[in-house]
């Protein structure tokens, strides 16, 4: 027997609309996949200017509003992984997504990306899971 989850999309105009054949948001049963995010501006869709604090600020605002739109909170957040483009922007990276999640912190993958989409700095995509 094969049991099926149901699963439904999420769409929000407070996050960067997705630009190719992918979702914001995947919802299945209770736990929510992203899709990565990069710091584009969901009112302009351009990249913001600024270092990787900026970009990750911006990265972490994008996936919250995601969250938000599902129903879900940070504190929901169980995986995170990190694409950053010079892993010598890890330590900035870090102080702001460290100051973004409270313990008990999600476990988190962080590499290094040869490229990330339009210049980016950094991309970040999440699981979430509610009860």
């Amino acid at each position: 027997m094969i049991l099926e989850v149901p699963k439904h999309t999420i769409r929000t105009h407070l996050a960067p609309l997705p630009i190719g054949p992918y979702s914001q948001g995947i919802v299945a049963g209770n736990t929510l996949y992203t899709a990565g995010q990069i710091p584009l501006d969901p009112a302009t869709g351009q990249l913001v200017e600024g270092d990787i604090r900026v970009q990750t600020a911006r990265v972490l605002a994008n996936l919250e509003a995601i969250l938000d739109a599902a129903g879900f909170r940070m504190a929901d957040v169980v995986k995170a992984t990190i694409f950053l483009a010079d892993m010598g922007d890890f330590a900035a990276m870090n102080a702001v997504y460290g100051a973004t999640f409270a313990e008990p912190f999600p476990v988190r993958s962080t590499v290094q990306a040869a490229r990330l989409p339009a210049g980016a700095l950094l991309e970040i995509d999440l699981v979430a899971v509610r009860d």
